[in-house]
């Protein structure tokens, strides 16, 4: 088994020697046995935490370097106008804390309006629906933003292995205990 131990960042298809493709829920772990899209016995012993990113590369014991493939899975895109309605959309999900792909509709200009991609969950989608969204389900990679503390070696959330606890304030009460 080919034992992937250091993250490298975004590389180019041609530095490595492989491709593993993985959905989202697989991308968020530290420690997994895949298979890589030719076949090889994969381990991943990486640090807990930043999400594998599509196109991000990981370097194995013997200097052999795999590529991040994000998986084609079901996911809901939700369309609207730029400027304020987008942005009240992405407020409103990204409220609710979960994982969004932000993008701009490459056949439009950037005037023409925006989309937040999510994976699939009624009340969600009810939500976007109520807020002038138009739904589009269907199947695409999905590789949701990082978030603006992901490469910040500082942020103080606590990386233990017993989950998080913390507090911090929205304007409004919930609990963040996992």
């Amino acid at each position: 088994m080919l034992r992937l131990i250091e993250r490298l960042g975004p590389i180019a298809a041609d530095q490595a020697s492989d491709t593993l493709t993985l959905p989202y829920a697989q991308r968020v772990l530290g420690r997994l046995k895949a298979e890589s899209d030719t076949g090889q016995a994969l381990g991943l012993f990486l640090d807990r935490g930043p999400v594998l990113r599509d196109g991000e590369g990981l370097r194995a014991e013997g200097g052999e370097v795999v590529r991040i493939r994000a998986a084609v899975e079901p996911v809901v895109t939700a369309r609207t106008a730029a400027g304020l309605p987008l942005a009240r959309l992405a407020y409103h999900l990204g409220n609710r804390h979960v994982q969004l792909a932000l993008g701009e509709d490459e056949d439009a200009s950037s005037s023409q309006g925006g989309y937040v991609r999510f994976p699939p969950d009624h009340v969600l989608e009810a939500l976007a629906e109520r807020l002038g969204a138009r739904l589009e389900h269907h199947r695409a990679p999905f590789d949701p933003e990082p978030g603006a503390y992901s490469h910040a070696p500082s942020h103080a959330h606590a990386e233990d292995g017993e989950g998080h606890g913390h507090s911090h304030h929205h304007g409004h009460a919930h609990d963040h205990a996992h």
